[in-house]
């Protein structure tokens, strides 16, 4: 029988199979790494805010308010460390308050709080369904709720004898709240590193005010806190806040170095050159006959202002307190 042509033909070569692309597996080592700096730059950073603005003294007994949220247990947690290296003893006892919201996992907290070893108070009030009852559906309702968890939390902080109330704030709190009072309450005023309470009795203290939400975002993941959301207006995505927030991160985005320098303004006043008569005597100006460092330069630019505006437009990043140091080195 004939052989049929085709199987004459030499067959076709058929290539290798591929070979299945690479993967690389995160190194464990560099993740732990990563994770340590994270740790010890948020420890330096409210140490460095319990220091510069003396939020904890010897023998203070620190409420800390934790919500459930990342914050308030980065907060804790970071005391929590502190507490047992500080050069002097102080307390921490956590508060949470139970607002009953519907679906609220209440074992959570107590659980977790007794596997640290924390004395807490869990305080049980309805302030759920006082806001539903009170605000009107899609009306915004963190005034009331505010107000609300305001008076359980000082309630609380008198009968367990608390000196400080600690809250959970951090910086994109403290610039969020700082561009909410400018844009809509004209005023420039924001959450501050410490207070006294609006009754008088407590004062009120922010040890996360130089720290970045990203920066407890990424320790609450690594800690594997369990996180609490906040159904009661999580969804209220209209709030000012958020849209603030979102600008911010716009911000920093396209102009790396912003964010920075408007915080580090905020602790950077100079009332002579604003126009509060409360904050500054306008009618005492008078003329001194010798140069004043905060004169007027109303026939000049302001240099560090000028060498600052030509960094940015370069595209590179400098504080002003870089260029005001830079500045009188070389004077």
């Amino acid at each position: 029988m004939d052989t049929p042509a085709a199987a004459l033909l030499p067959s076709p070569r058929s290539d290798p199979p591929a070979a299945a692309p690479m993967v690389r597996r995160p190194d464990p080592r560099k993740a732990e790494f990563e994770a340590n700096k994270l740790r010890k730059r948020l420890r330096r950073l409210v140490g460095e805010a319990i220091g510069a603005y003396d939020l904890i003294a010897p023998h203070d007994r620190v409420m800390v308010c934790v919500s459930g949220g990342k914050d308030s247990y980065g907060l804790l947690d970071i005391l929590l460390t502190l507490k047992g290296r500080a050069p002097f003893p102080f307390e921490v006892i956590a508060m949470n308050l139970d607002q009953k919201q519907p679906g609220f996992p209440a074992d959570v907290l107590p659980r977790f709080l007794e596997s640290r070893g924390v004395p807490f108070r869990i305080v049980e009030q309805d302030t759920y369904s006082v806001v539903k009852r009170v605000i009107p559906e899609g009306g915004t309702m963190c005034s009331l709720c505010s107000r609300l968890r305001r008076g359980a939390i000082y309630r609380t902080a008198a009968e367990i004898g608390a000196t400080k109330i600690a809250l959970g704030h951090h910086r994109d709190d403290v610039l969020a709240t700082f561009f909410l009072n400018l844009f809509f309450g004209g005023k420039l005023k924001t959450m501050p590193p410490k207070l006294v309470s609006d009754d008088g009795r407590h004062i009120v203290i922010r040890p996360l005010v130089h720290v970045r939400e990203r920066d407890l975002a990424r320790y609450a993941e690594l800690n594997a806190f369990p996180i609490i959301p906040c159904n009661l207006c999580g969804s209220q995505e209209h709030l000012q806040r958020k849209q603030v927030a979102v600008m911010l991160r716009e911000w920093e985005k396209k102009y790396p170095g912003r964010i920075d320098s408007i915080f580090g303004a905020l602790g950077n006043v100079v009332p002579s050159h604003l126009m509060d008569r409360a904050l500054f005597d306008f009618g005492a100006v008078r003329t001194t006959g010798s140069p004043v460092a905060d004169g007027d330069i109303a026939f000049d630019v302001d240099p560090v202002l000028e060498r600052a505006t030509d960094v940015a437009a370069a595209g590179q990043t400098v504080s002003i307190d870089t260029i005001r140091l830079k500045r009188a080195s070389d004077a």
